[in-house]
């Protein structure tokens, strides 16, 4: 119901204000200033006969309209017929002046024809002119524009690149803006962005060259730079060295002109000169023209890519030093080769630090350091490789004055070389490695040549020679008259000259290691202590151990030893000497050549016994004893006599030894004389022996003692030598005398006549003397004398027997 009563009151309401809104409609029509969609919908609404009740209302707006013009039409007309009066009026008039008017145009045409002629003329000059002022105006704007990009192609031409460069960047910002309208300003805009590309490919192209060409030529330039360090070291440290090697070498060598080849101790040149007529000094800008690598930094910074050369340059570089450290597999066999690898280092850095110095930021000082350090580490790799691969002493010193250049040089770059220096010390444990292996074979070369014989000296110049070379002095031996021999064979000034020799050679490697002397002292003797207890000692050894060498040739090397040992005293003032390093220094080191020669010494007496005691095994070996005879030959046997002829000549040749060396020589000798017979007695193969090969062995026993009474040895106090022999003799006097009684009587007494007899050894022998015998005396039984005799032996047999296992029972 609501709803309903408002319909109500709407429809109402609009009936009521109908008429009202088509006015309002109509006077929006009447106005044309809003749009009539709007309005006409507003009048098209959905109440019903809308649209007949607009058109009656604007059919009665239409003749409202229609009354007003009326009404204005009927108040104008009178004032229209009167002007349509005058217009009349005048109509003639208007034509005689459109003739008068139309007679003087024709009149002015006629006279001005000219005029106009001659002014259209002036027109046309006036606009060529304006024309040719425009076209003059606008040359002047282009002309510096065609000039600018003519001197631009110009300087492509002559590759003047980086002026290029900034020819193309007036163009861009001073005279192309002015003649931007033209065409051809617009084709060059478009061409400038191309001539860049084409600058930095070119120049690109060129540093690639430059790059190529400081990789083959980088040797060369390190070669220079090294030639050029060393010639400035020379002068400041070759001529001290020089001199205080040469004090040293007069110091010893006095007279003698053997080492006078050696007596210039000079740092090696290390590179020759590759043209003997060049003056001129050289450096790496003579050698490498370093243009395109600023002209490509100046281009690549102009053009605002300075980073991206940076980058592309340093990693180049990177490439090429990799290549660069990378040695060839066969460096190690010639000097050539370390030489090549080091120019190729030096050339590198050399280069690197030209960059750094001229340029700014290309490469800095971090990165060099960088670079370096890397290539530091590789460089003492291969060195450490390839170097443990040289054998020759002569090499390794080469190497070892390539690096001291080598450092050197990029030290005066500044870089950083302690490490180098470091790696040398372990170069010289090889170098003196390979040195002790080459003085080896000198040493054995020596032995094998010595003739092992006293030198023998005929006259006052040949002994001053022979003195020249080794520090004898012997104050007896001067008095002799020539001719006269020396004590020492010919190895002895030999060994003492090679061992300057080593000295020396062990010198030339610590030269120039900007070591102290007090260091290269140490050195030296060290290297020198090495070479007496290592090398010349493991030769001595060899050469005592040699078959081919005899009891002659023991006791000269016996004699040697003795005399370089003496001298070693002699090497510590030369070592001493050439550094200028007193020995009384704390410090110093001694030379252990002392113990060495002792070693040797005591080696080859140790031998001499060995060999002598060989020596009487093959005599022992010959004897040739019928140990069935029945009585001796009344004389010593031929082999003993022979034996004792041998040793009594060699004891003879043992004078020059020392005393105590001779006497235990002679006592060992008899001692073991003494035991190999009484082993021959006691030979467990010997099954019979006979009284009268008891005889017959009792006969050449007393020829040993006779020979030990005889003193061949001096020395020795009162029967000590004779006390060798002591068991042999109570043994055999037991036998010869048959006192049995006596001696099973006194065993074990220390008065006993027959201390010295062992019960299994008398038992042992009295077994063999009972078999032989039994089987010799087949009748023996039917003779009473022999019966008692046999019965005695049995007898004693048994005692000793029971003797023999009551020590057995009490052991």
């Amino acid at each position: 119901m609501a709803r309903k009563s408002k319909s109500n009151m709407s429809e109402q309401y609009l009936e009521e204000n109908k008429d009202q809104i088509y006015e309002n409609a109509l006077a929006e029509i009447q106005s044309f200033e809003l749009p009539l969609g709007t309005t006409l919908r507003s009048v098209y609404d959905d109440q019903p006969n809308a649209h007949q009740r607009f058109m009656e209302k604007l059919d009665t707006c239409i003749r409202n309209h229609d009354r007003e013009i009326e009404k204005m039409c009927n108040f104008h007309h009178q004032g229209f017929v009167d002007a349509i009066t005058e217009l009349l009026k005048v109509r003639a008039d208007a034509e005689k002046l459109k003739v008068q008017v139309t007679d003087t145009n024709r009149r002015l045409q006629d006279a001005g024809k000219e005029v106009i002629a001659q002014t259209e003329e002036i027109i046309r000059c006036r606009v060529q002119q304006r024309n040719i002022t425009t076209v003059v105006e606008k040359l002047q704007l282009c002309l510096p524009v065609l000039e600018m990009y003519s001197k631009l192609k110009e300087q492509m031409n002559v590759k003047r690149y980086y002026s290029a460069l900034k020819t193309m960047e007036q163009l861009e910002n001073l005279y192309l803006p002015r003649v931007s309208q033209y065409r051809f300003c617009q084709i060059m805009m478009e061409n400038l962005p191309k001539l860049r590309e084409e600058i930095k490919e070119i120049s690109m192209s060129d540093l690639k060259d430059f790059l190529e060409s400081i990789r083959k030529h980088s040797d060369r330039i390190g070669e220079t730079a090294m030639k050029q360090a060393q010639q400035q070291k020379t002068f400041s440290t070759t001529l001290p060295k020089q001199n205080n090697v040469n004090y040293g070498r007069n110091m010893h060598l006095g007279r003698s002109r053997i080492l006078e080849s050696k007596n210039e101790i000079t740092l090696k040149r290390t590179f020759e000169e590759d043209d003997e007529h060049e003056e001129e000094v050289l450096t790496a800008q003579d050698l490498v023209d370093f243009s395109p690598v600023y002209r490509c930094l100046h281009i690549y910074s102009v053009l605002g890519d300075g980073e991206i050369f940076e980058n592309y340059y340093r990693k180049q570089r990177r490439k090429q030093a990799r290549l660069v450290l990378q040695p060839q597999s066969s460096m190690h066999e010639t000097v050539e080769g370390y030489r090549r690898y080091f120019s190729q280092i030096v050339g590198f850095f050399v280069v690197e630090d030209h960059i750094l110095h001229v340029t700014q930021g290309l490469v800095t000082r971090t990165y060099t350091d960088e670079l370096w350090n890397m290539a530091l580490s590789k460089i003492i790799a291969v060195l450490r490789t390839h170097s443990s691969y040289c054998s020759d002493p002569d090499l390794v010193l080469e190497l070892k004055n390539l690096i001291v250049v080598f450092a050197d040089t990029l030290q005066g770059y500044g870089f950083p070389v302690n490490r180098l220096f470091d790696l040398l010390f372990e170069i010289r444990d090889q170098y003196n490695e390979t040195l002790l292996k080459k003085w080896s074979g000198l040493f054995r070369d020596i032995f094998e040549a010595d003739n092992y014989s006293p030198i023998p000296v005929a006259n006052e110049e040949e002994y001053k020679i022979v003195i020249s070379k080794f520090p004898f002095q012997d104050p007896e031996l001067d008095k002799q008259s020539f001719p006269k021999k020396l004590p020492m064979s010919q190895s002895v000034p030999q060994i003492y000259i090679q061992v300057k020799e080593f000295i020396y050679a062990s010198l030339k490697f610590s030269e120039s290691l900007h070591r102290s002397s007090t260091e290269i002292d140490d050195m030296l003797r060290k290297s020198t202590n090495l070479l007496l207890t290592r090398t010349l000692s493991s030769c001595l050894q060899n050469l005592i151990k040699k078959p081919h060498i005899g009891l002659t040739e023991l006791v000269q090397i016996i004699i040697n030893t003795t005399h370089l040992e003496q001298a070693c005293k002699y090497l510590e003032d030369f070592i001493s000497n050439i550094t200028n390093i007193s020995q009384v220094t704390v410090h110093t080191a001694r030379l252990y050549g002392l113990s060495t020669f002792k070693d040797a010494r005591h080696a080859a007496e140790g031998e001499i016994y060995t060999k002598l005691n060989q020596k009487i095994d093959e005599f022992i070996q010959i004897a040739d004893y019928d140990w069935t005879m029945s009585e001796s030959d009344g004389r010593a046997s031929g082999y003993l006599m022979d034996l004792i002829n041998f040793l009594r000549s060699t004891f003879q040749v043992f004078t020059h030894l020392p005393g105590k060396v001779a006497q235990t020589a002679c006592m060992s000798a008899c001692q073991h004389l003494s035991t190999s017979l009484m082993q021959m007695l006691l030979d467990s193969e010997l099954k019979q022996i006979s009284m009268g090969a008891i005889q017959q062995f009792n006969l050449d026993v007393i020829q040993c003692e006779l020979f030990a009474s005889s003193e061949p040895v001096p020395g020795f106090q009162g029967d000590t030598l004779q006390l060798a022999f002591i068991d042999l003799r109570q043994l055999l006097d037991l036998f010869m005398v048959w006192d049995w009684s006596t001696y099973l009587a006194d065993y074990g007494q220390a008065t006993s006549k027959y201390l010295r007899v062992n019960p299994s050894t008398a038992l042992t022998l009295l077994e063999k003397m009972r078999d032989s015998s039994k089987k010799n005396n087949i009748f023996a039984q039917f003779r009473k004398n022999d019966r008692d005799k046999q019965k005695l032996i049995e007898t004693v047999v048994k005692q000793l027997r029971s003797l023999v296992n009551g020590m057995s029972q009490h052991t």
